[in-house]
């Protein structure tokens, strides 16, 4: 049965549009969660155009798997776990993550705070983020903002756990050098 299919549509309505193949589903279903779902591949990723590709493609693996969506959670959830392993398995598909670094202590785990990084809005944030190198930023996204262990960290990279750790004491580091640079450009 074809639904009238509108911006303001449930998930429901336009979910089964989107199981039906209809396009005006799928293109309001991408509208709504476009938004709240570009900042993942941005994390990971140094521009735009990369990270625009990687959700497009994991909003393919969305529409074509949403018969498997089971309802035990939110679809906004499932669909945000989708777009986070697209991302990833981009990420991975980059030889510059296939490096291993063997250290044989683990490094120092350095805080960032300072003035500079409460006064930084959240735009700010991201823009010094996406200036680290790939698996610097990855590393580093998938750990404070995403939450994963250095253990789950390796896995989804396929480096070695004291690899990962290192990678983001290099990012605080580097975040560390940018605010600072940051502060005394503003202080001129």
């Amino acid at each position: 049965m074809n639904q009238p299919y509108a911006s303001n549509s449930p998930d429901e309505i336009l979910m089964q549009g989107c199981i039906e193949g209809n396009r005006l589903a799928q293109k309001y279903l991408y509208q709504r969660y476009y938004g709240q779902y570009v900042v993942i591949p941005m994390r990971y990723l140094n521009n735009r155009e990369d990270a625009l590709g990687v959700l497009n493609q994991a909003f393919l693996k969305i529409f074509n798997s949403l018969e498997q969506f089971k309802g035990d959670g939110p679809l906004a959830a499932w669909m945000g776990k989708i777009v986070l392993h697209t991302t990833l398995d981009h990420v991975r598909s980059q030889k510059t993550y296939r490096q291993k670094i063997h250290f044989p202590t683990e490094p120092e785990e350095q805080p960032i705070r300072d003035e500079a990084m409460d006064n930084l809005l959240a735009e700010e944030l991201l823009a010094l983020i996406q200036k680290l190198p790939d698996t610097t930023r990855a590393v580093f996204s998938l750990y404070v903002i995403d939450g994963f262990k250095h253990r789950e960290i390796a896995e989804q990279l396929s480096i070695e756990e004291n690899t990962s750790k290192w990678y983001l004491s290099q990012a605080r580091r580097q975040l560390q050098d940018m605010l600072q640079q940051q502060q005394t450009s503003q202080a001129l």
